[in-house]
């Protein structure tokens, strides 16, 4: 089985035992989605102006008696009404939980369809769960600052 196939089956299973309560998850995330429009750089693509956004988010718990550290990474390309997202998940080892592409591209997981659905499903059940009981998840979020360099 393929890496990315057993993470996607892992992440099945958790999400199915995170409702049944029987893990807790410690969530940190840092976005420039919600800075200032004007702060945020800007890259010219196919003849339109798209604003750039980043979001990390790291997801650590402990499952099954061993640790679990996934990191996620989604660049957001707008333009108006137009949306384009690139979407990276990394498992890395568990000393390395910094917010950088290139120290986590080494631990990149082929994504696929199906895997970003699940992630996605995943931060949401968790969002739910924070909002409906702030204490069931450890959520941090901050603002990050991005820069693109030519």
């Amino acid at each position: 089985m393929k890496r990315e196939d057993e993470l996607l089956k892992q992440l099945m299973d958790m999400t199915k035992d995170t409702k049944a309560g029987k893990i807790r998850w410690d969530v940190k995330c840092q976005t420039t989605e919600y800075n200032d429009p004007t702060s945020k750089p800007q890259v010219m693509e196919d003849d339109i102006l798209w604003t750039v956004d980043e979001c990390y988010v790291s997801y650590y718990c402990e499952y099954k008696g061993k640790e679990f550290l996934m990191i996620t990474y989604e660049m957001i390309h707008t333009a108006g009404d137009k949306v384009k997202t690139t979407n990276l998940v990394f498992l890395p080892p568990l000393g390395i939980r910094y917010f950088d592409i290139h120290t986590l591209l080494p631990y990149a997981v082929e994504n696929s369809n199906m895997l970003s659905y699940q992630v996605k499903a995943l931060w949401t059940m968790l969002l739910d769960m924070y909002k409906a009981n702030p204490s069931s998840v450890a959520l941090d979020v901050s603002e990050r600052v991005l820069t693109i360099e030519d």
